[in-house]
This record gives C-alpha cells, structure tokens and sequence, in this order.
C-alpha cells in the first residue's frame, strides 16, 4: 500500500469538524474522533517505550505493536455497518497471548500490586499500559453508540495485559518490581 499526504495545513478542522477516512465530517469531539485521538496517544506513548528498548525481540514486537494500533485507527475511521473484521485479529490476539506467556514465564507470581516504575523501560512500559486502558474505555463508549466488532477491543485489551507483564519482565522479571505497601506510616520528614 502506498500513501501520500501532499498536505497538512489544510484548514478543515478550524470550526471544530474533521473527516473519518470515507469523507463524512463529523466534530471533533465526537466518541469516534475522541477513540481515534486515546489510539494515537497509545502509540505515541508505545514510541517513547520503544526507545527506551535495546534492539531485539522485545523492541520488534512494540514496533509491530505500533503498527497494529495503526491497524485498529484505520478500521474506526473507516465507520461500516456491520464493521469490517480487523485483518489478523486473531492471529494479533495469539501473539499477545504468546508474549504474555513467554515473558511470564520467568516472573515470580504477584505478591501485592504493583506501583508503576522500577527502570526507565518498566515506567515506560507501565504509562503505555494506563493510557492503552484510556483508549480501550473511549472505545467502549464508540460501542455504546457505534457497532465496532469485538476485534478491537479484544486486541486493546490483551494490549495492556501485554504491556503490563512487559513492564515486570523489564524490572529484572519481577525482581525490582515497585510493590504497593497498604496501611504504611508516612516517611519521617527529617
């Protein structure tokens, strides 16, 4: 597939409208273009964790990660009754679950929650997990009004779970987790 934008400053959008990919305009605060803008925001997030990534299997699956959200903006800009399956739903959804269970493998079992942080990667990877859960929440309100498929929010939820687990395996596999302490006194100010 070859794309070409020749333009961005085009004007369009200055009374608060933007076009879906078929051409109907619609505001811009409507539940698709607020879904469409929380996928965007994923991804740009998932780019800052891929650079925190040294080259290898972890760093190819975010980039391919990268390209699926690509995959799923596509298909809600694209509004279709009934909507059009996502192309390799399935096999993105196995792929996850893959991940997951090939990252897991070697973390010890939850003993508390989890507080976002440890490594730069981890904090990454734990911010990316919280703003794919924003994302999956606007969708679901798409779906309250718009039939979106089941493909979607099933690869955005297997997504955090994903990113989760990665956010473990990249503190030394659960080793430097940051885990939540309930009930704890404040530190001594001094």
């Amino acid at each position: 597939m070859t794309i070409r934008i020749d333009r961005i400053v085009t004007r369009g959008g200055d009374r608060g409208q933007t076009s879906l990919g078929n051409g109907e305009r619609v505001p811009k605060n409507s539940a698709r273009i607020e879904a469409l803008g929380a996928l965007d925001e994923a991804n740009a997030i998932i780019g800052l964790l891929r650079g925190t990534l040294p080259a290898g299997r972890n760093a190819t699956f975010i980039a391919w990660i990268q390209g699926l959200l690509f995959d799923i903006g596509g298909a809600v800009c694209m509004p279709v009754s009934p909507p059009r399956p996502l192309p390799h739903a399935a096999a993105a959804l196995q792929a996850m679950e893959n991940e997951v269970e090939r990252l897991r493998a070697d973390i010890a079992p939850l003993r508390s929650f989890i507080l976002p942080g440890g490594t730069s990667a981890a904090a990454h990877a734990h911010l990316a997990r919280t703003v794919v859960r924003r994302a999956e929440r606007r969708l679901a309100t798409l779906a309250q009004q718009d039939d979106i498929g089941t493909d979607i929010p099933a690869c955005m939820n297997r997504l955090s779970d994903y990113l989760f687990v990665l956010g473990r395996h990249l503190n030394d596999n659960g080793m430097t987790d940051l885990t939540w302490v309930p009930a704890s006194p404040p530190p001594d100010p001094t």
